[in-house]
């Protein structure tokens, strides 16, 4: 595989001497006009916010300060499919492109004071519509790369990143390539279009009225990778939450009773887990037996007759004497079970002495979502 830097100099060229934007014009005919030195391989960068220009992506406000950010901050909740975090005012959403960044997108600079400017519907097809618009015109072979300004989690300070592209591969994967040290690589993929969008930024910067650059040197030519292909799942995802947030969810998914499950996959369970877990119930008058010995643990099944449990990879028992206090310490071994990640299914039983009931222990096959047994039951009168 090829490595996805550059194989000499790369170069990253302004485009000098472009108009103010506004909806309906010709953004390709303005670029070619501008910069007929492109070549075939020049990536185009530009700004989004040009792109939301021609495209008729500027919504009118207001221009009294007040009224105008209370319609920003209206327009950043329709913008938005969910509210990641939020911070005093500010709110990280993830709006309707999969895009979790500040504010939905919304934007209220390099726009006229009665303006606020919305991302691109479908940034990734401006892209392609911009790239054909110049090879129509100077019949040029060209990437095209539409970039916005974004924090990043866990550094200070934003960077411009790839919101839509055509013609570039956005991403490079090194797995299973070996260093010259003789290690293979696992997880390693670059994201070449946000390592583009940063570099052209260099040159349009904020304030000079360049909303359009030409990085040239590296290779081009993928026709069906996608700044989408960027956006990481929300299931891969594992900062997908504020603080606040997570907590507030965990807090909700804490009080309700976890979804019974029924099918484990075989991954082991890890004992650390089941010790974690048991801990909780702290000074309670209950006593829980791990059923670790598989042979002792088939002869108590056997006696308890529980269908239920011989499936389970781990089987925990839970004596008390006190039936008020078991019902409270099962709920909360049930829910820290839940916490460890793990899937549970409680069964009450007799036969033993004091038994009050066995929970079975695993990995769901399916793991439920947070709060699916959840029932609407608010009634208003």
């Amino acid at each position: 595989m090829s490595d996805h830097s550059a194989e000499g100099r790369i170069e990253i060229l302004p485009v000098e001497g472009l108009p103010e934007f506004r909806p309906g014009d010709d953004l390709s005919g303005a670029i070619a006009d501008a910069a007929r030195w492109l070549r075939s391989g020049d990536i185009v960068v530009v700004t989004s916010k040009v792109v939301s220009k021609v495209e008729g992506r500027l919504v009118r406000v207001p221009a009294d300060p007040e009224e105008r950010d209370r319609i920003r901050r209206r327009l950043v909740f329709d913008e938005s499919v969910r509210i990641i975090a939020r911070r005093m005012r500010t709110l990280i959403t993830e709006n309707h492109l999969g895009i979790v960044q500040a504010a939905s997108g919304v934007d209220a600079s390099n726009v006229a004071g009665d303006e606020l400017a919305l991302l691109p519907a479908d940034p990734d097809a401006s892209a392609m519509a911009l790239r054909w618009g110049l090879r129509d015109r100077l019949g040029v072979e060209v990437a095209v790369v539409v970039t916005d300004t974004m924090g990043r989690a866990w550094r200070v300070g934003q960077t411009d990143v790839a919101i839509g592209s055509s013609g570039l591969r956005v991403l490079h994967g090194y797995r299973g390539e070996i260093d010259r040290y003789g290690n293979e690589l696992t997880v390693t993929e670059i994201a070449v279009a946000d390592e583009v969008a940063g570099a052209a930024d260099l040159v349009k910067g904020k304030l000079g009225a360049t909303p359009v650059a030409v990085v040239r040197g590296l290779a081009i030519g993928d026709s069906d990778s996608r700044a989408r292909d960027l956006v990481r799942p929300v299931d891969e995802d594992l900062f997908r939450l504020g603080t606040e947030e997570a907590i507030a969810l965990g807090r909700r998914d804490a009080a309700l009773p976890p979804v019974p499950v029924r099918s484990f996959t075989e991954e082991p369970v890890a004992e650390e887990s089941l010790r974690q877990a048991v801990a909780v119930l702290g000074p309670v008058p209950v006593r829980v037996v791990h059923l670790a010995d598989r042979t002792r643990r088939k002869g108590v099944l056997d006696d308890l007759a529980v269908e239920e449990l011989y499936a389970a990879p781990e089987v925990l028992l839970v004596f008390a004497t006190d039936l008020f206090a078991a019902g409270g310490a099962v709920q909360r071994l049930l829910v820290a079970l839940a916490a460890e990640g793990l899937g549970t299914h409680w069964v009450p039983a007799s036969g033993l002495p004091e038994l009050v009931g066995a929970v079975a222990v695993g990995h769901p096959a399916s793991p439920p979502r947070p709060g699916e047994a959840v029932e609407e039951r608010l009634e208003t009168w």
